[in-house]
């Protein structure tokens, strides 16, 4: 990547083919570094942290969890289609000051029709409770029954994204395969959902109950687990080590396997060793999916070395654990509320905040601001 984007450039009009593999896969040498940071990745904190806050706490504890966390999730799959397929299309066909704020339009909308036909899956489409984090008796409350299909969704596309490199969808038109793309990661969410997944509907409410084999806080917290491992693997380490294998079937088959193994064998040393609750398990890799993204995305391109950047994203995990943990504590949340707020708070407000400042918003407005010199002035 460069501090231009999630993927170095933006597709020129009229380009009809993305590259054969995506450029956060590409072997690069590990000593270079931008000379912009970190002071670019501090001046998106002007608009991330902001942005962070109002998804985190805007409607309340329990209730930007229960109505904010299901909409922001069933998002995220279209923000990797905008970010890392169209590459900010539509909003390139504007002025830059408008180009995010335009894609961001989108994705809600998109996001809201999204979450009606999860909630219409889960029990039946119900508009009230789908922006009502405590709809009463008798609604289809869209947390935590629809959370496992959003994830699935979510985990599935980065992983054809990211990890599977989009082949072989990256030979078709980017407008034809970002949305090849979402259909086939929908598909393999909703079989999963009506299949696998154990769900308990929330007393006196229209859910439908599911006797799936793995309850839907266990399949959530492997999900966000497997997401700490792309994190790590496809941002924090740029594709390291899955990149230098010339051979792609045997990339991709390493890749898959390392990512995807890597979150069950991780959910069941914390579950079974360390004794850690799913929601637990799920609110620490939360805060390690946001720790890798600030580090890897928002600061991207100022360390290059591999140790140093886990051992920070390690210690940002730490720090972020203990400070929303204590948020939480003063907000006098229960210690299952409290680990799905922190859940909420990393991965759908800090995380998505990161993604939409440097992957759809392109760091507007700091993307022209030159800082490799003292007293610099926008360009």
């Amino acid at each position: 990547m460069s501090d231009s984007g999630p993927t170095g450039s933006a597709v020129p009009a009229g380009r009809s083919r993305l590259p054969e593999r995506p450029p956060l896969s590409q072997p690069r040498t590990t000593g270079s570094r931008s000379s912009r940071q970190p002071a670019l990745g501090l001046l998106g904190l002007l608009l991330v942290v902001p942005i962070a806050v109002l998804l985190a706490i805007g409607a309340g504890g329990n209730g930007s969890t229960r109505l904010l966390a299901p909409l922001v999730t069933f998002s995220l799959p279209l923000v990797v289609m905008i970010a890392f397929w169209w590459e900010d299309w539509p909003g390139t066909q504007l002025r830059s000051s408008w180009s995010g704020w335009a894609d961001t339009v989108l994705i809600v909308a998109g996001a809201i029709a999204l979450t009606a036909v999860g909630q219409t899956l889960a029990g039946r489409l119900d508009p009230v409770a789908l922006f009502d984090p405590s709809p009463g008796p008798g609604h289809v409350p869209t947390f935590p029954a629809t959370m496992p299909l959003a994830g699935l969704a979510f985990v599935a596309t980065l992983e054809i994204t990211l990890v599977g490199e989009g082949w072989p969808f990256r030979r078709l038109h980017p407008l034809v395969a970002g949305p090849i793309v979402v259909l086939i990661a929908w598909a393999i969410a909703i079989t999963g959902y009506l299949t696998v997944v154990q769900v308990e509907p929330p007393a006196g409410s229209d859910v439908i109950a599911r006797d799936g084999p793995v309850p839907g806080a266990v399949l959530g917290a492997v999900l966000v687990l497997i997401g700490a491992w792309q994190v790590l693997c496809f941002v924090v380490w740029r594709g390291w080590p899955f990149a230098t294998v010339a051979s792609r079937a045997v990339r991709l088959t390493i890749a898959h396997v390392t990512v995807i193994g890597g979150g069950i064998v991780s959910y069941l040393v914390l579950r079974q060793l360390l004794e850690l609750t799913p929601s637990r398990i799920a609110a620490l890799s939360g805060c390690f999916i946001a720790a890798g993204l600030l580090i890897g995305m928002l600061f991207e391109g100022w360390l290059s070395n591999r140790a140093a950047l886990l051992v920070i994203t390690l210690t940002l995990t730490a720090v972020s654990a203990v400070a929303l943990q204590a948020t939480a504590g003063a907000m006098h949340l229960t210690h299952s509320a409290a680990d799905d707020w922190v859940g909420h708070a990393t991965l759908n407000a800090l995380a998505v905040s990161i993604i939409l400042h440097v992957a759809i918003g392109r760091r507007w407005p700091f993307q022209s601001i030159s800082v490799d010199s003292p007293g610099a002035r926008p360009r």
